[in-house]
């Protein structure tokens, strides 16, 4: 009577597993497991190629970007409405924000054995795609350029002629 008040205890639900003890039987080993570490063949030149190609792809990231630029200015049009105005901010903040990061950047360009080349070919594009958004803003009439948008007595400038495709007018 003893001994069957005192197997219950031991085990109280059937789907219980003690962990505290290791397992009578050994489980085979899984596909591809063995236990002696594999010795490293790996070449390092191959890894120095992969971090020099990785590094000039973060340089040239800003410089891909520039010809997509294009064509979403050409697309945008020169008229001022939401879509363009978002469209030159977006164009236009990227790259600020780039520069404003670009200790981060250069830190990741370290490991490469042309980093100068990277870090100015960084630095430089990042430098166009401001430019091309501000040339964006100066045809969309946004930048003052003239001494009429700064002074409320003069009179704005007037073109002397007007051209049109194929047309007189």
């Amino acid at each position: 009577m003893a001994q069957q008040q005192l197997r219950p205890s031991t085990r109280r639900h059937k789907w219980v597993i003690d962990f505290s003890t290791r397992p009578t039987s050994d489980l085979p080993a899984p596909v591809g497991y063995m236990e002696r570490a594999l010795p490293d063949i790996s070449g390092h030149e191959g890894d120095s190629k992969l971090v020099a190609k990785k590094c000039w792809d973060i340089a040239l990231g800003p410089l891909k970007q520039l010809p997509m630029n294009l064509f979403i200015m050409y697309m945008a049009g020169n008229s001022i409405s939401i879509f363009p105005i978002m469209m030159v901010g977006m164009m236009l903040w990227r790259p600020v924000q780039a520069l404003m990061s670009i200790k981060k950047t250069y830190k990741m360009l370290d490991g490469s054995p042309a980093a100068w080349a990277q870090k100015a070919v960084y630095f430089v594009s990042n430098l166009a795609g401001i430019a091309l958004a501000l040339y964006k803003c100066q045809s969309m009439g946004l930048l003052p350029t003239h001494s009429s948008d700064w002074l409320s007595f003069l009179e704005p400038a007037q073109s002397m002629e007007f051209s049109g495709g194929g047309a007189s007018l």
